[in-house]
């Protein structure tokens, strides 16, 4: 295995640190989950980004890309979180959606949706689960009924990452009426104000507003906003969880940078801190540097043709439990300063550590909880009988 780069990748992480140092914002951005006014103004950074073509590195020129391999899209975001950047409002577009376009779409569809995903001019939310079919995908029963050229969608959608502000929504609907479980079901775009479509904030622990339910009554939509062929959803939406779980939803250089934080963190401290919890802060960074290794790994795999499969729920697993990990040693270094939620010292900035607490909580829950990824590494990678 070659663990270095070429003079081309280093080069392009020259030119990415570059943009980066004249173009991240000074101050913090506000929260994309509390308010409209966050919401936009990341929007905007979106924008910017795509003005340096940087919206999607990996993505064709055409649709707002620079045509790069994934190797090169690890370095970009090592440098995009060495910066500081702000957190990638349409994550859900161009992690997760746009791939799986690239895969299965027309070129009418990749033409119509891409370039404004890329822009930040279309956001997107993820609308998968249901109040009765979380974890399990293929207990869907919101429906999409075919009407001469258009859809007919009928459902609750909940847990809806984006929906409050977003744009478009893209969702499982049930279009074979007949049909059960992983069979007859159709992954269709939907706007999110369109007549019919209700969608309501559901607060998060901390009181922000990352998700939604959402109401569908009798929303009409062309048929052209199905994404492959009717009764594929099931396939491609196994590709979207791919990336989700597997490579991009969640980037080495997120954790990577948790763990120098974390490390300095622990340096501040001094000679207070316990052997444990110095045990823990390296576990912590070794385990950082693991998954970024694994991850160059996958990448280096798929740019040579390969696809991601069941064993990604691997990595879905690592990169949850991994987050806890890191928080929860933050918080135990800070002691007591760990529940300050306000303006926090620029030193341990204990507020950041306690929100990204709270929020890596959710880690093993969404993406597909860990208890079916594990069951699916049991199943699908050890070959192990199901009882």
């Amino acid at each position: 295995m070659d663990l270095t780069y070429r003079p081309e990748d280093q080069a392009f992480r020259a030119e990415v640190r570059d943009w980066m140092n004249a173009n991240v914002p000074t101050d913090p951005l506000p929260s994309f989950d509390a308010s409209r006014e966050g919401f936009e103004a990341h929007r905007a950074w979106e924008t910017t980004l795509n003005q340096g073509r940087w919206g999607m590195v990996t993505w064709p020129e055409a649709y707002g890309g620079r045509g790069l391999s994934l190797i090169q899209w690890l370095i970009f975001e090592e440098e995009y979180f060495r910066a500081g950047a702000p957190g990638r409002v349409n994550q859900n577009g161009i992690f997760l959606l746009g791939p799986t376009l690239m895969d299965y779409g027309t070129p009418e569809q990749k033409a119509r949706f891409l370039p404004p995903m890329a822009s930040g001019e279309e956001i997107w939310a993820q609308a998968w689960s249901e109040p009765q079919a979380g974890s399990d995908l293929a207990a869907v029963k919101a429906t999409a009924q075919r009407d001469g050229d258009d859809y007919v969608l009928k459902g609750h959608k909940i847990w809806s990452s984006r929906a409050v502000f977003a744009d478009w929504g893209f969702g499982l609907f049930r279009s074979d009426p007949g049909s059960s479980r992983h069979h007859g079901l159709s992954l269709i775009f939907f706007p999110l104000d369109a007549p019919g479509v209700t969608v309501q904030p559901i607060a998060q622990i901390d009181g922000r507003t990352g998700f939604a339910e959402i109401m569908l009554d009798a929303v009409r939509v062309p048929a052209f906003n199905r994404l492959g062929a009717e009764g594929e959803g099931w396939k491609i939406c196994m590709t979207t969880a791919g990336f989700e779980r597997g490579l991009m939803l969640r980037s080495p250089a997120r954790y990577q940078t948790a763990a120098a934080r974390l490390a300095a963190l622990c340096k501040q401290q001094g000679p207070t801190v316990t052997g444990g919890l110095r045990e823990a802060v390296q576990r912590a960074t070794m385990d950082a540097d693991a998954y970024a290794l694994s991850i160059y790994h996958t990448a280096s795999l798929l740019d040579a043709g390969a696809t991601i499969g069941a064993e990604a729920s691997i990595n879905k697993i690592f990169w949850s439990e991994l987050d806890i990990a890191l928080h929860r040693t933050a918080l135990d270094l800070l002691g007591p300063r760990a529940a300050l939620t306000g303006a926090a010292p620029a030193a341990d900035a204990s507020g950041a550590w306690l929100d990204g607490f709270f929020f890596a909580l959710a880690g093993p829950i969404y993406a597909g909880s860990n208890e079916i990824q594990k069951n699916i590494i049991a199943e699908r990678v050890l070959g192990l009988p199901r009882n």
